[in-house]
């Protein structure tokens, strides 16, 4: 586990504009936060590293931007309205909910062991404790009464109601009228809208098996007690790709894409010795799946937790929505075994015959991403002359800031319109945000970038413009050059302007 807590992680955040409270103002809103000035392009860079990767530099991938709000029908036959449900139970005394698995899995081990022993099952098959819990909520409530768990708000023993099933979707209405036909879900995954357009993406785009759509957006789940910052959140964002492919060829896919998905986590500086890879058991996997490789990265205070789930979705979704489409007379189903193809099928690539592909899904969460991406870059280092520094050292293409460009002295025309000239210079490079830094002590400037990770800050002084400071001459020879510092090393190198451009782009791209 890292050497750094949660704690400070989220002090950095809301310290340095990362990420806020949502309605901070008004008290907060558990489960929602608002992304600040460099949050926001830490965001921005992850996503386009992840779209980069993952469509940019392969042939056989599509992108997507699907609604938010879908269809309650769709949402009925992927399977979300009977099953995308969190087990909750209420304690009496003090009205808090919780959700039942995290309430009992943050038990001390010995009150584990008696609701274990209350329902008449090994406490070693965790997933196989909770559908019993699940299954049986009488005998449950006595369970975790007689065992002694304890609220984890007030500490002390609770007075515990049947546990029942929470669905988490986010109900809405639709127009103005309200009734059975007038409302909708917000998703709770992009899934959906992936599979809901995978015939309109084909048809499109003339693609044969296998091929992928890849969607970035935002998901909404009505967690029953969201928590541990940004890890567990009501309002989310997903880097989701649904990979099509030929029946039978799907377990080698699924392969392909954990390796693919392991590599691109160590490209942002996430490392694989990190990441435990969870082959989920059968009797834990989500209703959808054949097989699912959960990673678990090791966060700050929590252990290892999933930062991204590889499933093999089978023919699941496809299968399902194909068939709601020909109970609805809609299109000819593929079991009839008719000529035409079918609304969710593509034509085989050797008899021409409709099939409906095998899926693979790699899905990452960015709240998730970026907590994995600062934890791993968060340092806190002692100098050669004792001081103490916060450094984090996100990859380049991940920083925030790439270049803070600072003039010595604010008040001075000559220094700011090179300051401002070279800002302008380098922004034209299109490497990301360049920041002109005229905030005053350059050692706090330095500072404060080290702990946002900007890696290169370029000091534009007095002999840059061949002015003498207050207590000595210009150096001739360092007219038309500039300092650049390196956010790692701390190392100083003087540079000409001239050469600036080139020098700061071999170094970021």
């Amino acid at each position: 586990m890292p050497a750094h807590s949660m704690e400070e992680l989220v002090s950095l955040c809301k310290r340095r504009g990362f990420i806020f409270q949502g309605s901070e103002i008004y008290g907060g809103l558990q489960g929602f936060y608002d992304y600040g000035p460099l949050g926001v392009e830490l965001k921005n860079n992850i996503k386009a590293a992840w779209w980069r990767s993952n469509v940019y530099e392969r042939d056989d991938m599509e992108g997507l931007d699907a609604s938010i709000i879908m269809h309650r029908l769709v949402l009925k036959h992927s399977g979300h309205e009977a099953t995308f449900s969190d087990p909750m139970v209420d304690n009496r005394k003090t009205k808090k909910r919780y959700r039942l698995d995290h309430l009992v899995k943050e038990q001390k081990p010995a009150i584990q062991a008696a609701v274990a022993a209350a329902m008449g099952e090994s406490l070693e098959n965790f997933p196989a404790l909770v559908q019993a819990l699940v299954k049986r909520p009488a005998q449950a409530s006595a369970a975790l009464i007689s065992a002694g768990v304890r609220d984890a708000f007030s500490g002390e023993v609770g007075d515990w109601t049947d546990p029942r099933p929470f669905n988490m979707m986010f109900k809405t209405t639709i127009g103005p009228t309200q009734g059975e036909d007038s409302y909708g879900y917000l998703r709770p995954e992009t899934a959906q809208g992936i599979f809901t357009n995978f015939k309109n993406v084909v048809d499109s785009t003339s693609r044969r098996l296998p091929f992928g759509i890849a969607q970035i957006g935002k998901a909404f789940r009505n967690e029953i007690t969201p928590r541990n910052f940004i890890f567990r959140v009501r309002e989310l964002e997903q880097m989701e790709i649904e990979f099509f492919c030929m029946p039978g060829t799907d377990e080698d896919w699924h392969a392909h894409w954990l390796e693919k998905r392991l590599s691109w986590w160590e490209a942002q500086g996430v490392p694989r010795s990190k990441i435990e890879i969870l082959d989920v058991p059968p009797e834990d996997l989500a209703h959808y799946s054949k097989r699912t490789y959960d990673l678990m990265y090791d966060y700050p205070s929590l252990g290892f937790e999933e930062i991204e789930g590889v499933a093999n979705r089978s023919d699941y979704d496809l299968g399902s929505h194909t068939k709601s489409q020909g109970e609805l007379g809609l299109v000819a189903s593929v079991e009839e075994n008719t000529d035409s193809v079918a609304k969710l099928s593509i034509p085989h690539p050797d008899t021409n015959k409709p099939v409906v592909p095998f899926v693979i899904e790699p899905s990452a969460g960015v709240d998730r991403a970026l907590l994995a991406v600062m934890s791993e870059a968060f340092t806190r280092e002692t100098l050669a002359n004792g001081s103490e520094r916060i450094v984090l050292r996100l990859r380049p293409h991940l920083a925030p800031i790439k270049v803070a460009v600072i003039p010595l002295a604010r008040n001075r025309d000559e220094i700011t319109t090179v300051a401002k000239s070279i800002k302008a210079d380098l922004q034209s490079l299109g490497l990301g945000r360049i920041l002109y830094e005229d905030s005053g002590n350059i050692g706090k400037a330095y500072r404060r970038h080290d702990e946002v990770g900007t890696p290169f800050c370029v000091t534009v002084d007095f002999d840059t413009v061949g002015l003498g400071g207050e207590d000595k001459q210009s150096d001739p020879a360092l007219l038309n050059t500039v300092t650049v510092r390196d956010r790692d090393t701390l190392g100083q190198e003087r540079i000409q302007i001239a050469d600036l451009n080139a020098w700061i782009r071999s170094r970021l791209v």
